[in-house]
């Protein structure tokens, strides 16, 4: 059976978990390939009592949730390990069996002098700082690059292991105490700290691109989950307002171990409007009061920050980058809800660039920094469509919108959330 990728189509938060959740009774593996702690996912579960269970996830995969289903640390993600047991105790403790869990050995690991490191560098910017989230994840990216990274396998050789941060530190501790007056932790005491976890850890460890593998070769469907999104991958996101991973179709294959010709369905996850969180370029940001409608309606704040979101109206150019970067078959849009009770909806269709029309993203970064929206304008709703289940449920005016916002993104839209809970979907088309 071929794998299925799912990716954010925007920068981020736009509901990939329960996407995410709402398959993974359909699939055997949910893979995590990309990133690490710095973003989550939020999942809402009704309980067999009617009572909603909400959970959020920031280093497990989603399928974590789902009995019978394998998630999976791809070689890919970074991994802090004091997080990774604090969100395996917390579902523990919340009846969650989190024993199924697999952990690629080729996994990075977070050191506590990356957590450092991505701090002050960050501080240190000023007004020029990215808006990263100060948990080591693009120090550890760099270290991975630079060849003197920590892998997960590195904690059960203690030789190996401190030989790795040894000569790491040698370079990060003259960094830390030379450009930014801040004292490096010792050798001892961050090997000290990564071996205290490789007891626990080992139970959960293998090959995970042969477990895929051979998941594949038996028939069963193995669903790779973006963190992230499209808009912050490091090669085609805005730049450099980005993370540190490739949160693209392509980084499914990289982070995972699955090749391409394995997959065939990627799907994007697409909000009815448009979020950000941190630095950098967003053309249809609101700063009104229809933005703090969004916000507050759509309760956008970071799962794993708690930072207000940037609000702003839905861009199809953006959409169909996505579409043509990720080669999506099927979009899910989410949060429909949110924009009931809106009386005009707008949705930007092309940028205007020093007078210059663009359809398509500008090539030139600074061009997308002054990119203002040109916007068509769609009547909005006042009905309730939290219970809407099929096409047909959803007011004329919503069932509008809906059409318009395909027909101007690049791909199908094959589910339409309208509320946080698994079951709260119009399906159009079936996902598998």
């Amino acid at each position: 059976m071929p794998a299925i990728v799912i990716v954010g189509a925007q920068w981020g938060d736009e509901g990939k978990g329960k996407a995410t959740d709402h398959l993974g009774s359909r699939v055997d593996y949910v893979v995590k390939f990309n990133g690490g702690n710095n973003a989550g996912h939020t999942v809402v579960i009704r309980q067999e009592d009617g009572t909603l269970e909400k959970y959020a996830l920031h280093l497990l995969p989603s399928g974590i949730l789902t009995p019978g289903c394998t998630p999976v640390i791809g070689n890919g993600v970074v991994v802090d390990l004091d997080v990774l047991f604090k969100e395996i105790d917390g579902l523990e403790a919340r009846g969650t069996d989190t024993s199924s869990l697999k952990v690629s050995s080729n996994a990075h690991v977070i050191a506590d002098y990356n957590r450092t490191l991505d701090k002050v560098a960050e501080r240190f910017l000023g007004s020029r700082k990215i808006g990263t989230t100060g948990r080591g994840i693009g120090p550890t990216y760099a270290d991975k690059m630079n060849r003197i990274g920590i892998r997960i396998q590195d904690l059960f050789d203690e030789k190996i292991l401190t030989q790795k941060v040894e000569g790491a530190l040698e370079l990060k501790s003259q960094v830390l105490a030379k450009v930014y007056n801040r004292r490096a932790p010792s050798v001892d005491q961050t090997v000290e700290e990564l071996l205290a976890h490789a007891d626990r850890l080992a139970p959960y460890v293998c090959d995970t691109t042969l477990l895929l593998g051979q998941a594949l070769d038996r028939g069963e469907t193995v669903l790779l989950e973006a963190g992230q999104a499209t808009l912050l991958d490091v090669d085609h996101g805005t730049y450099p307002f980005v993370t540190s991973s490739s949160a693209t179709a392509g980084g499914a294959c990289t982070g995972s171990g699955i090749p391409p010709t394995r997959i065939d369905q990627v799907i994007a996850i697409v909000k009815a409007y448009t979020t950000r969180v941190g630095e950098g370029p967003f053309p249809t940001e609101l700063h009104d009061a229809n933005g703090d409608f969004l916000r507050n309606t759509g309760f956008e704040f970071g799962t794993t920050t708690g930072r207000p979101r940037r609000c702003g109206w839905y861009d199809a150019v953006i959409a169909r980058y996505a579409a043509r970067i990720n080669g999506v078959t099927d979009f899910v849009l989410t949060k429909l809800d949110v924009l009931t009770g809106l009386e005009e909806i707008p949705v930007c269709v092309a940028y205007d660039v020093d007078g210059q029309r663009y359809d398509e993203m500008p090539a030139n970064q600074t061009d997308f920094h002054h990119a203002v929206p040109i916007y068509e304008y769609f009547p909005g709703w006042t009905e309730d469509i939290s219970g809407a289940r099929t096409l047909d449920d959803l007011p004329a005016n919503a069932q509008a919108y809906v059409k318009a916002l395909e027909g101007m993104s690049g791909a199908r839209m094959s589910v339409v959330g309208v509320g946080p809970e698994r079951e709260q979907a119009v399906v159009l088309h079936p996902l598998r």
